[in-house]
């Protein structure tokens, strides 16, 4: 899906692209940025084998692709990254899903070998996101960026997406959409985890929508 941004409604919403050969959005306070990138190599992906310790990983693992929103003044950060997301599928450990199609599965390498599948061969996960905090030190002279892990305090809403605002044709700012991992399941299916990200004009202010998920 292509989207072709008006500059007069990225000037009303006071939006600018990123620049730096970077694919995004600074708005409001915030920078959205998404990187498409390349599958692992060989080297890097028996890294992570090692790392993540499993021989099993999604056929096309798009290790440096990410959706990253940050906000500029506290450097509090939201990203979405493969590996984060295969290291919760290996936690959650969920046994093999049983289908008439894995059955055969078994017998794909030789017949008289059976091959067990005693993994989550879908490579579902529960992972929902990363969270950061990184602090600028340019600001001091040293040039450096520092990664603070420590959990972001998160706090119950009752508020709720306005799905009447979701379904106006309002001025897209910016969208993009990020495939972390694939596999085809040996041509009995696919598993596909992506990330979008949508940021429109609405009622004279900005909304930034992502959407997750892993689709069988």
């Amino acid at each position: 899906m292509e989207v072709e941004v008006d500059d007069k409604d990225l000037k009303a919403a006071g939006a600018e692209l990123l620049t730096d050969g970077r694919r995004g959005l600074r708005i409001h306070g915030w920078e959205i940025e998404s990187r498409n990138n390349s599958i692992l190599n060989s080297s890097s992906f028996q890294q992570w084998e090692q790392k993540l310790q499993t021989s099993h990983l999604p056929e096309m693992v798009f290790g440096d692709s990410c959706l990253v929103l940050k906000h500029i003044g506290s450097g509090t950060k939201i990203h979405f990254n493969a590996f984060d997301a295969l290291a919760a599928w290996k936690q959650e450990g969920l046994p093999p899903v049983e289908v008439p199609a894995a059955a055969k599965w078994k017998f794909r390498s030789k017949p008289s070998q059976q091959v067990i599948l005693d993994y989550d061969y879908t490579f579902t996960t529960p992972y929902f996101g990363s969270e950061a905090i990184e602090i600028d030190s340019d600001k001091h002279g040293s040039g450096e960026v520092y990664k603070q892990n420590s959990s972001l305090h998160w706090e119950d809403s009752e508020e709720k997406l306005d799905l009447v605002a979701l379904a106006l044709k309002e001025p897209i700012l910016f969208y993009d959409e990020v495939v972390l991992y694939e596999d085809e399941l040996a041509d009995n299916g696919v598993s596909l985890l992506t990330v979008k990200v949508v940021s429109a004009i609405s009622l004279m202010s900005c909304m930034i929508f992502f959407l997750y998920k892993i689709a069988c």
